[in-house]
Protein backbone atom coordinates (compact mmCIF):
# COMPACT_ATOMS: atom_id res chain seq x y z
CA UNK A 1 0.00 0.00 0.00
CA UNK A 2 1.60 3.15 -1.20
CA UNK A 3 2.05 5.93 2.07
CA UNK A 4 -0.58 7.92 2.17
CA UNK A 5 2.07 11.20 2.72
CA UNK A 6 3.99 10.09 -0.82
CA UNK A 7 1.89 12.91 -2.46
CA UNK A 8 1.76 16.01 -0.34
CA UNK A 9 5.81 15.41 0.07
CA UNK A 10 6.33 15.10 -3.57
CA UNK A 11 4.49 18.97 -3.52
CA UNK A 12 7.31 20.22 -0.99
CA UNK A 13 10.35 22.28 -2.19
CA UNK A 14 13.83 20.56 -1.44
CA UNK A 15 14.20 23.07 1.77
CA UNK A 16 10.93 22.27 3.06
CA UNK A 17 11.88 18.52 2.57
CA UNK A 18 14.83 18.78 4.32
CA UNK A 19 13.57 20.78 7.55
CA UNK A 20 10.76 17.58 7.88
CA UNK A 21 13.56 15.52 8.19
CA UNK A 22 15.30 17.37 10.36
CA UNK A 23 14.98 20.07 13.11
CA UNK A 24 10.98 19.27 12.47
CA UNK A 25 11.12 15.58 12.30
CA UNK A 26 9.59 14.84 15.51
CA UNK A 27 6.76 17.05 14.79
CA UNK A 28 6.02 14.53 12.08
CA UNK A 29 4.01 11.65 12.03
CA UNK A 30 6.79 8.79 11.29
CA UNK A 31 4.81 7.78 8.10
CA UNK A 32 5.12 11.22 7.10
CA UNK A 33 8.89 10.82 7.88
CA UNK A 34 9.67 8.05 6.00
CA UNK A 35 7.45 9.86 2.54
CA UNK A 36 9.65 12.86 2.85
CA UNK A 37 12.68 10.35 3.71
CA UNK A 38 11.79 8.70 -0.04
CA UNK A 39 11.22 11.96 -1.79
CA UNK A 40 14.75 12.88 -0.37
CA UNK A 41 15.90 10.04 -2.21
CA UNK A 42 13.86 9.99 -5.22
CA UNK A 43 14.76 13.90 -6.22
CA UNK A 44 18.40 13.04 -5.22
CA UNK A 45 18.77 16.17 -3.07
CA UNK A 46 22.20 16.24 -1.70
CA UNK A 47 22.51 15.80 1.90
CA UNK A 48 25.44 17.70 2.51
CA UNK A 49 22.85 20.70 2.19
CA UNK A 50 21.47 19.41 5.48
CA UNK A 51 23.76 20.69 8.26
CA UNK A 52 23.72 24.33 6.69
CA UNK A 53 19.61 24.39 6.27
CA UNK A 54 19.38 22.72 9.77
CA UNK A 55 21.63 25.31 11.32
CA UNK A 56 19.47 28.19 9.44
CA UNK A 57 16.24 27.05 10.49
CA UNK A 58 17.31 27.10 14.12
CA UNK A 59 19.18 30.29 13.76
CA UNK A 60 15.16 32.03 12.17
CA UNK A 61 13.77 29.61 15.19
CA UNK A 62 15.62 30.81 18.11
CA UNK A 63 15.21 34.45 16.76
CA UNK A 64 11.75 34.28 16.44
CA UNK A 65 11.58 32.62 19.92
CA UNK A 66 13.18 35.44 21.13
CA UNK A 67 11.32 38.56 19.50
CA UNK A 68 8.39 35.99 20.86
CA UNK A 69 9.15 36.34 24.35
CA UNK A 70 9.86 40.52 24.19
CA UNK A 71 6.13 40.86 22.38
CA UNK A 72 4.47 43.67 24.91
CA UNK A 73 1.51 43.15 26.85
CA UNK A 74 -2.22 45.00 25.39
CA UNK A 75 -1.86 47.40 28.79
CA UNK A 76 1.41 48.80 27.08
CA UNK A 77 0.06 49.05 23.81
CA UNK A 78 -3.20 50.87 25.13
CA UNK A 79 -0.67 53.18 26.63
CA UNK A 80 0.99 53.73 23.14
CA UNK A 81 -2.07 54.39 21.47
CA UNK A 82 -3.37 57.29 24.52
CA UNK A 83 -0.03 58.82 23.98
CA UNK A 84 0.40 58.82 20.38
CA UNK A 85 -3.47 60.01 19.65
CA UNK A 86 -3.00 62.44 22.07
CA UNK A 87 0.23 63.90 20.37
CA UNK A 88 -1.45 63.82 16.79
CA UNK A 89 -3.95 65.98 18.19
CA UNK A 90 -1.94 68.35 19.72
CA UNK A 91 0.06 68.58 16.50
CA UNK A 92 -3.47 69.13 14.16
CA UNK A 93 -4.41 71.63 17.07
CA UNK A 94 -1.24 73.45 16.34
CA UNK A 95 -1.51 73.10 12.23
CA UNK A 96 -4.82 74.41 12.31
CA UNK A 97 -3.86 77.75 14.36
CA UNK A 98 -1.38 77.90 12.27
CA UNK A 99 -3.61 77.85 8.86
CA UNK A 100 -6.03 79.89 10.67
CA UNK A 101 -3.68 82.61 10.45
CA UNK A 102 -3.22 82.83 6.95
CA UNK A 103 -6.45 80.87 5.65
CA UNK A 104 -10.23 81.68 6.24
CA UNK A 105 -11.52 77.93 5.86
CA UNK A 106 -15.50 79.05 6.96
CA UNK A 107 -15.28 81.16 3.78
CA UNK A 108 -16.14 77.95 1.69
CA UNK A 109 -17.16 75.12 3.28
CA UNK A 110 -15.75 72.82 0.77
CA UNK A 111 -12.00 73.95 1.28
CA UNK A 112 -12.90 74.12 4.93
CA UNK A 113 -14.05 70.21 5.19
CA UNK A 114 -10.78 69.31 2.57
CA UNK A 115 -8.26 71.53 4.32
CA UNK A 116 -9.63 69.79 7.65
CA UNK A 117 -9.32 66.10 5.89
CA UNK A 118 -5.75 66.78 4.43
CA UNK A 119 -4.50 68.39 8.18
CA UNK A 120 -6.08 65.62 10.07
CA UNK A 121 -4.77 62.59 8.04
CA UNK A 122 -1.60 64.25 6.58
CA UNK A 123 -0.66 64.81 10.02
CA UNK A 124 -1.53 61.66 11.31
CA UNK A 125 0.41 59.49 8.82
CA UNK A 126 3.41 61.94 8.56
CA UNK A 127 3.78 61.29 12.48
CA UNK A 128 3.44 57.27 12.59
CA UNK A 129 5.44 56.58 9.42
CA UNK A 130 8.18 59.46 10.12
CA UNK A 131 8.44 58.31 13.54
CA UNK A 132 8.84 54.42 12.97
CA UNK A 133 10.82 54.49 10.07
CA UNK A 134 13.59 56.41 11.32
CA UNK A 135 13.27 55.32 14.82
CA UNK A 136 11.21 52.33 14.60
CA UNK A 137 9.56 54.12 17.49
CA UNK A 138 6.78 56.92 18.18
CA UNK A 139 6.90 59.13 21.28
CA UNK A 140 4.74 56.90 23.26
CA UNK A 141 7.15 53.74 22.58
CA UNK A 142 10.02 56.13 23.21
CA UNK A 143 8.04 56.75 26.58
CA UNK A 144 7.97 52.81 27.41
CA UNK A 145 10.89 51.57 25.85
CA UNK A 146 9.75 49.23 22.82
CA UNK A 147 10.16 49.28 19.39
CA UNK A 148 8.73 47.96 16.31
CA UNK A 149 10.54 44.83 14.59
CA UNK A 150 9.71 42.64 11.83
CA UNK A 151 8.77 39.18 12.91
CA UNK A 152 12.07 37.91 12.68
CA UNK A 153 13.15 40.72 14.81
CA UNK A 154 15.09 42.89 12.37
CA UNK A 155 14.20 47.01 11.44
CA UNK A 156 11.17 47.23 9.23
CA UNK A 157 11.39 48.29 5.83
CA UNK A 158 9.87 51.96 4.69
CA UNK A 159 7.31 49.70 2.72
CA UNK A 160 5.96 47.44 6.32
CA UNK A 161 5.93 50.80 7.95
CA UNK A 162 3.76 52.59 5.36
CA UNK A 163 1.02 49.44 5.31
CA UNK A 164 1.35 49.77 9.04
CA UNK A 165 0.38 53.14 9.10
CA UNK A 166 -2.19 52.81 6.44
CA UNK A 167 -3.73 49.54 8.36
CA UNK A 168 -4.13 51.83 11.36
CA UNK A 169 -6.49 53.57 9.78
CA UNK A 170 -9.28 50.06 10.29
CA UNK A 171 -11.91 50.82 12.26
CA UNK A 172 -11.16 49.59 15.65
CA UNK A 173 -7.32 48.82 14.91
CA UNK A 174 -5.92 50.91 17.74
CA UNK A 175 -8.19 48.64 20.09
CA UNK A 176 -7.12 45.42 18.13
CA UNK A 177 -4.58 44.25 20.51
CA UNK A 178 -6.79 44.02 23.85
CA UNK A 179 -8.67 40.98 22.04
CA UNK A 180 -5.48 39.45 20.11
CA UNK A 181 -2.05 39.59 21.27
CA UNK A 182 -0.96 41.74 17.92
CA UNK A 183 -3.24 44.12 16.30
CA UNK A 184 -5.06 44.53 13.27
CA UNK A 185 -1.69 47.25 11.92
CA UNK A 186 0.96 44.81 13.16
CA UNK A 187 -0.81 41.88 11.45
CA UNK A 188 -1.04 42.95 8.09
CA UNK A 189 2.32 44.76 8.17
CA UNK A 190 4.04 41.91 9.47
CA UNK A 191 5.41 43.56 12.42
CA UNK A 192 5.01 43.06 16.34
CA UNK A 193 6.29 45.39 18.86
CA UNK A 194 8.61 44.52 21.65
CA UNK A 195 10.91 45.40 24.77
CA UNK A 196 13.68 47.86 23.27
CA UNK A 197 16.43 45.69 25.13
CA UNK A 198 19.69 47.35 24.86
CA UNK A 199 22.56 45.49 22.41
Amino acid sequence: MENEFAKVMSERTDEELIKIVTVERTSYNPKAIEAADEEIENRNIDTSEFKKIREKVTTEKEQREKVDSNIVSSGIRFLHYIIDFTITYLLILIIFIILGLFINPTSNSFIGSLLTLITVLGTFFAYYSVMEIKFQKTIGKFITKTKVVKIDGNKPTASEIIIRTISRLIPFDGISYLFVKNGLHDYLSKTKVIKDTPK
